[in-house]
């Protein structure tokens, strides 16, 4: 039987990348769920050109809008087998899905993160704090936990009752990580895939600002530490 796989995607003000996003994602899908967070552009009648569900939230955050695409998929009747989260900034290759979601088929892991490894990485699609973020947060996890994660990769697969069970609370910058630290704590099985990642189209919301990427470092670190002294 073919697994049903639903895709999430947050997007604030990403009318000149979404439709590519969406347009690239595998057949295999069964429904793209584009949230747009509190969007002042055309992404939200891009997105429903190019055959994406459109939700809105207007709460400003990540998470917000990634909850708000749970919230959708929970009053459904028929429920998937496989989460994929994916940004809307055409800075993943969405047609990397089929491998993304391989582990989950074949060897019954729960979650998968894609791994924004440097040598499948444009020159310049990474900042260099989201570098240093991704290998503070990621050396912490190992040295508390022993975890082998090597990103906080936004492109993401995970099995749907896994996903409820994590009961995800972040409401912003925290929610990769967030997911990351529970999967820990409850002894789920994870993995990396290698993926290729180019330069994002437009300015990132969060690390493209001194603020942002402040922000998101505190929020980050604030959910390890608070993990590894439970």
């Amino acid at each position: 039987m073919n697994s049903i796989i639903k895709v999430i995607i947050p997007a604030y003000n990403e009318q000149d990348s979404i439709a590519k996003v969406i347009n690239d994602i595998p057949k295999i899908v069964d429904e793209v769920i584009v949230i747009s967070n509190n969007s002042t552009d055309d992404t939200e009648i891009n997105a429903k050109n190019a055959g994406a569900t459109v939700l809105k939230e207007n709460r400003k955050g990540y998470g917000f809008a990634c909850l708000k695409g749970m919230e959708y998929i929970a009053k459904q009747e028929i429920k998937p087998e496989i989460i994929v989260f994916l940004d809307g900034d055409y800075s993943d290759y969405p047609e990397q899905l089929s491998e993304l979601i391989h582990p989950i088929i074949n060897e019954n892991i729960d979650l998968v993160i894609g791994s924004r490894i440097k040598q499948l990485r444009e020159q310049g699609a990474m900042t260099p704090q989201q570098i240093f973020g991704n290998w503070l947060a990621t050396f912490l996890m190992k040295l508390f936990f022993g975890a082998k994660f090597t990103d906080l990769g936004p492109f993401r697969a995970i099995k749907y009752n896994q996903l409820l069970a994590l009961n995800m609370q972040d409401k912003t910058y925290g929610w990769t990580v967030e997911m990351q630290l529970k999967v820990l704590k409850q002894r789920m099985t994870y993995t990396e895939v290698p993926m290729k990642y180019r330069n994002r189209i437009g300015v990132s919301k969060v690390s493209g600002t001194v603020k942002g990427s402040v922000l998101a470092g505190v929020k980050i670190l604030g959910w390890i530490f608070k993990y590894s002294f439970k």
